[in-house]
């Protein structure tokens, strides 16, 4: 199929599951936020998977072609995943910045890290089981979970990453086993810090990704729109991912209206472009999302364009993520008649 669709990952979890006023007036939490959700524990799981239901029906409605969970298990795209692991001491956390400077609480590295179990194939054996279309989940990348830290065991934060690249790489491997048709690894801070990035963030990376067997992609972004609301018109680390073991990249275009012949770089990828706005609350028309796409189509083969939201629509309204989605469905409906 020609442009196809899906999300980045997360859709808006419902008002009744978390306090979204709290999540949208906070950072990303690092360590675990137990304090937002509204159900009590003995009824959290069960509300979560209602939510995750919702979000499911929401995709398949609007008629995205590869479908999410939706993350309405987890507080952040990436604390769900990161303290789980051994070697993380979260009755002890760590101090640090957030990637725009902001002083954050982070999980304090106090031993080696490793993965002590699965940590997402119930989320995506629940996804399978209720629904008929390709299915992708999202990890938290190994060079984003080590800037997030606070490494006190490492004698440098490559060694870090490099154990977080092996646990991802044995979640990714019974992903797959499961039955994932798509993992996705967001690695967010590869782009916030592109110097380390280039001294092992991608080395990391392609441990994470060693020896993995179905499709993968990664995502770099320049950060939730809700937190930031002015963004460069170009990447800082992008074309370097040429040489990751990755099949597909996802990036944003829309909202920092990128200079897509960057992507020229990358014709051995398939690229999720970024043609829904997330920082503009008035949704799309499909002629709109056509126009976002076809300014790559001069670098990007049509064969390897997904279309795609700029980032996680975690922080939209509901009935705007799922008029941006049906916006964008319509785009790509436009794009096949016109290209096939």
């Amino acid at each position: 199929m020609l442009f196809p669709t899906t999300l980045v990952g997360s859709y808006p979890q419902p008002e009744w599951l978390i306090d979204r006023e709290k999540l949208a007036g906070r950072f990303p939490p690092r360590l675990r936020a137990k304090e937002l959700w509204r159900v009590p524990e003995p009824w959290l799981a069960q509300a979560q998977d209602d939510a995750t239901l919702l979000a499911i029906r929401a995709q398949e409605e609007a008629g995205l072609d590869i479908v999410t969970d939706g993350e309405i298990r987890r507080e952040s795209y990436s604390n769900r995943f990161a303290t789980a692991l051994e070697g993380v001491d979260l009755d002890n956390p760590g101090k640090g910045l957030d990637r725009s400077g902001h002083p954050i609480t982070l999980p304090r590295i106090a031993g080696k890290i490793r993965r002590r179990h699965p940590v997402e194939v119930d989320d995506l054996l629940f996804l399978k089981k209720n629904t008929k279309r390709m299915v992708k989940i999202t990890l938290p990348g190994p060079f984003t979970m080590s800037e997030q830290a606070q490494n006190d065991y490492y004698r440098s934060g490559e060694e870090a990453a490099m154990d977080y690249a092996a646990a991802v790489n044995e979640e990714i491997r019974d992903l797959f086993a499961a039955g994932a048709d798509v993992v996705q690894i967001d690695e967010p801070w590869m782009q916030a810090r592109p110097e380390k990035a280039r001294q092992y963030g991608l080395k990391a990376l392609n441990r994470a990704l060693e020896g993995t067997k179905g499709t993968t992609a990664v995502h770099v972004c320049f950060g939730y729109a809700a937190v930031i609301h002015q963004k460069p018109s170009g990447y800082s680390f992008l074309p370097e991912f040429a040489a990751c073991a990755c099949h597909q990249v996802s990036i944003e275009a829309a909202q920092p209206a990128l200079d897509c012949s960057v992507l020229s770089g990358l014709k051995n990828k398939k690229i999720m472009i970024g043609c829904i706005d997330l920082n503009d609350m008035t949704i799309e028309t499909p002629q709109t999302v056509v126009a976002r796409i076809k300014r790559a189509l001069p670098y990007v083969p049509k064969e390897n364009v997904i279309l795609a939201p700029d980032c996680g629509m975690k922080y939209l309204p509901r009935d705007i993520a799922y008029g941006k989605m049906k916006a964008m469905v319509e785009g790509a409906r436009i794009l096949r008649a016109e290209f096939t």
